[in-house]
């Protein structure tokens, strides 16, 4: 009977050891796997910034140097736009709009402290015959490259304006649409 009680130990054992061996490898070859894709996704909004350095025409002369020529001056509206972003750039009427200005035509007139003011334009290009305005049409179209971009504005004031000696002054506003 001894025997027997350690023959069934022993195949207890050697039954045991046996199943861990099996089963340690039929995990091991038993391993599966899955996959699936993983969306990854991001956009890009059009933006874009603006700031803009003043129009100086510096001293305007009536009676001698602008008696017959415009004085010019040129400023800059700077914008930054997304690569790609289609942008159109106007300037409004200024704060001393003239009688019958309107946002295609604009009839701008700098202004002293008192009741005095000088007319002048602002242009898109240096040739001064396109009047830079506040509407699609009349704005300056512009694409985006990412980079900062300085777009010149050029200015004239009329001449042979007969006012009284002083500061003049007026702000326009630079918009981008985008």
């Amino acid at each position: 009977m001894l025997k027997h009680k350690f023959n069934a130990r022993t195949l207890m054992a050697a039954g045991a050891a046996a199943f861990a061996i099996g089963a340690a490898s039929s995990t091991a070859d038993a391993t599966t796997t899955a996959t699936s894709n993983l969306s990854v996704t991001a956009s890009v909004a059009a933006n874009c910034t603006i700031s803009t350095a003043p129009v100086a025409f510096g001293a305007y002369d009536p009676i001698v140097a602008n008696a017959s020529v415009a004085l010019a001056g040129t400023g800059t509206v700077s914008v930054t736009c997304t690569t790609g972003a289609s942008t159109t750039v106007t300037l409004g009427q200024g704060g001393n709009p003239g009688a019958g200005s309107s946002a295609a035509v604009p009839a701008r007139r700098l202004k002293d402290t008192g009741t005095n003011y000088l007319t002048y334009k602002l242009y898109s290009e240096n040739t001064s015959t396109t009047v830079w305005g506040d509407t699609a049409g009349t704005g300056l179209a512009h694409t985006g490259s990412g980079a900062l971009t300085n777009l010149t504005v050029y200015g004239a004031v009329d001449p042979g304006q007969n006012v009284p000696s002083g500061n003049y002054s007026d702000t326009v506003v630079a918009t981008i649409t985008f």
